[in-house]
């Protein structure tokens, strides 16, 4: 078993608290020591690498993902990728998450039935580099709701991204076919979508629908995830025991009430990079801000910040993720979302990073060893050339993440890890919780 002693860094442990100069030994495949100077970790048997001042942090978790967005401008263009194909961009842009500080991934539905299961499947095999991963379903959808892509004059199921059902049994049947195939987890769009022409304060199903697909994913012990951009979709969330709620934009203090009361049970990573980038930065594809605006994006993007930093504000778990893939926010400017989360729902950079850190340790379901760096965590380690807690914008800059490492084993190592750079942190603009090493 490898032993690196990763010394001479400034740590942000992912609990939240202040930044200190220290080491952390990796043993395996999981943290064995983390030290604060001027105390030591053991180096007895191991390689040490100089980490030149920088920031040393954990894995992040991305808690709304969709590998087989192909960063097309459209929907039709993801669902009318072949298969072969398909299956090969995942696998590409697997890798481009991890290199990018993705240790961990929340598959928030497939265009195709089994992409999420096969990509997951070969990940833990070593086939790819990857996230860790929990597989999806395809978006199980209704009639002319957000997945439908089908043609009045071609009924064909292929032709839409979502599983399309009517009535309880027809959910019936969805929900268990996907679990046949492996998925980890269900995902149901339970509110409409400006972009596929349904409002997003629509919610399109009924109760008893609702009801068949939780209890069915609760019988064979899955969970489930939901596109949910209303207010009543979000408290359908709450009523049928929804964990994984994605958007929330429109949520009233009703549904506020709710998720408070429950929120020991359920995450929101409500996909805010996309109505931002919907909103402001799509207008080489046609959505221009005036476009946008009468699709409803800007209004939306407005309401939803005012709801999420009501959350925030009441302890409900809020996480970055959510939609990246298309044109106009393609797969590895995931990490935007954390400079969003202070912008526009009032989070501190601190408060951010524990979002995509501790936090995505929990929506993983392994808090005691995921998200952190402590001993007897999983060594999933990110070190970064700057300081995120003064410019979080440096988390998505491929050249600013030098080294990821994911249960101890090192996938991207830029080099600069062992000789340094210029652009190392000063210990006089770091706050640290201990005084730095002369």
């Amino acid at each position: 078993m490898s032993r690196i002693a990763i010394t001479n860094v400034v740590v942000f442990d992912g609990s939240g608290e202040d930044v200190f100069d220290g080491e952390v030994l990796v043993d395996g495949t999981r943290i064995a020591e983390v030290a604060r100077l001027p105390e030591r970790v053991s180096r007895e048997g191991a390689r040490v690498v100089d980490g030149n001042r920088r920031f040393l942090m954990p894995g992040m978790t991305e808690a709304h993902t969709h590998f087989s967005w192909n960063d097309q401008p459209t929907l039709a263009a993801i669902q009318f990728m072949p298969p072969e194909e398909h299956i090969l961009w995942c696998v590409r842009v697997a890798r481009r998450y991890l290199e990018m500080g993705w240790t961990s991934a929340i598959g928030a539905a497939a265009a195709k039935p089994r992409l999420d299961v096969v990509l997951r499947n070969a990940i833990e095999a070593g086939e790819c580099p990857g996230p860790r991963y929990l597989a999806g379903s395809q978006e199980i959808t209704t009639i002319g709701a957000l997945g439908d892509n089908t043609l009045p004059h071609m009924h064909f199921e292929e032709l839409s991204f979502g599983s399309v059902c009517s009535g309880p049994e027809e959910i019936r049947r969805s929900v268990r076919t996907f679990i046949k195939y492996g998925v980890d987890h269900l995902k149901i769009n339970l509110s409409g979508e400006y972009i596929a022409g349904l409002p997003a304060e629509m919610s399109p199903f009924a109760e008893d629908e609702i009801a068949m697909l939780a209890n069915e994913a609760k019988r064979y012990g899955k969970r489930v995830a939901a596109h949910a951009r209303s207010s009543e979709s979000v408290k359908q969330c709450v009523r049928h025991g929804i964990e994984m709620i994605y958007h929330a934009s429109f949520a009233d203090d009703e549904a506020l009430d709710m998720l408070e009361a429950n929120k020991d049970k359920h995450f929101v990573a409500p996909g805010i990079g996309w109505l931002v980038r919907t909103a402001y930065h799509a207008s080489d594809y046609g959505i221009t801000p005036a476009v946008a605006e009468r699709m409803g994006y800007k209004r939306e993007l407005e309401i939803a910040a005012e709801s999420l930093r009501k959350m925030h504000k009441r302890g409900i778990r809020i996480l970055p993720g959510g939609d990246y893939g298309f044109a106009w926010m393609p797969h590895g400017t995931n990490a935007n979302d954390l400079q969003y989360f202070v912008d526009y729902i009032g989070m501190s950079p601190v408060e951010a990073l524990v979002a995509a850190t501790r936090l995505g340790g929990q929506i993983m379901q392994r808090p005691d060893e995921l998200g952190m760096l402590r001993p007897g965590y999983m060594a999933d380690v990110v070190l970064v050339d700057g300081n995120p807690l003064q410019n979080l914008a440096l988390l998505a800059d491929p050249d600013r993440i030098v080294l990821v490492m994911k249960d101890g084993k090192v996938y991207k190592d830029t080099g600069a890890a062992v000789q340094g750079g210029a652009a190392g942190l000063d210990a006089a603009t770091v706050p640290l919780a201990e005084p730095a090493l002369a």
